[in-house]
């Protein structure tokens, strides 16, 4: 599914293709750059648990993608508070590779969402909810460029929530 630039003339598109939501009237136009996501932060499968922790920590990231350390290919991400849990409960150890404890992304059999930062909001949103009414479906999305060969960041509900408190109604 490709991304919609939200230039003049084209909000009304956005509007028909996505349902208001109690949000919609805030958006006006904005997009995914709107949101100004931090740069995104790629380990490798191989890269240790503890590595991904640390980094998580210092730029307080609650996702990291995963990429092939060769091609760059994105293979999946981390949830930083998965990973904790999975600690915590002696699942794995802060030794083990990331890979023992990643979230491969499944590539056969489904058609993924580009979300790039030309991505209007509504379309964000409507990515977040899913099929849902209330509620999300997903807690973040992977920003990439149109090609999706570069992974450039990654968007958060915690991000479009603030974005909606910043804006007046």
């Amino acid at each position: 599914m490709a991304s919609i630039a939200t230039q003049s003339g084209s909000d009304a598109a956005v509007t028909s293709r996505f349902p208001n939501s109690k949000w919609s009237l805030r958006y006006r136009g904005a997009t995914v750059e709107d949101l100004d996501p931090p740069a995104a932060l790629s380990l490798n499968p191989s890269d240790a648990i503890s590595l991904a922790l640390l980094s998580a920590f210092e730029r307080d990231y609650t996702h990291l993608t995963i990429v092939d350390s060769e091609t760059r290919a994105l293979l999946g991400y981390i949830s930083i508070p998965h990973l904790q849990s999975l600690l915590d409960s002696g699942k794995v150890k802060p030794e083990d590779p990331l890979s023992a404890a990643m979230t491969r992304f499944q590539r056969k059999g489904r058609k993924y969402s580009v979300i790039t930062m030309d991505t209007a909001l509504e379309e964000l949103e409507a990515f977040f909810r899913g099929n849902k009414t209330e509620g999300w479906s997903e807690e973040f999305a992977v920003v990439t460029d149109e090609a999706r060969r570069f992974v450039l960041g990654v968007a958060t509900v915690g991000d479009l929530e603030r974005f909606v408190e910043r804006r007046p109604a």
